[in-house]
């Protein structure tokens, strides 16, 4: 598994882009709506690093809640995964808790991913590789 982004939790997804485009990041991209997790979706790269901005567009989005905790925030790292379902499994094997069912991601080509828990490191996201 490799890094692929890190999930960036916002409340105002085109106020924090234009922050990170200070910073020198450049979008790779639209704003994506993701439909089934109600969110806006935008990906920014600077030297090599992508980042997510992940924001809610409806009040029963996935990520509402957790805009009380994270606070405009890094909230998860994405692994792009070579066998996909081999570290689901190992993972799950390994203490790592599933939050939700396998889905296609919009923002990424409609690849799946998958959330999971760690009590020790937070959320991750997996990533079904190319």
């Amino acid at each position: 598994m490799k890094v692929h982004h890190i999930g960036y939790l916002v409340k105002k997804l085109e106020k924090a882009a234009e922050e990170f485009e200070k910073l020198g990041y450049v979008r790779l991209g639209e704003i994506t709506p993701d439909p089934h997790r109600k969110i806006d979706i935008l990906f920014l790269e600077k030297d090599g690093y992508v980042v997510e901005l992940v924001s809610p567009n409806a009040p029963d989005s996935v990520v509402s809640g957790l805009l009380k905790t994270y606070k405009n925030a890094p909230y998860h790292i994405c692994y792009e995964c070579t066998d996909f379902q081999e570290d689901l499994e190992r993972l799950a094997a390994n203490g790592y808790v599933q939050i939700d069912q396998p889905t296609p991601a919009p923002a990424i080509g409609n690849r799946r991913v998958v959330f999971l828990m760690n009590s020790r490191l937070g959320m991750i996201e997996l990533l079904e590789g190319c």
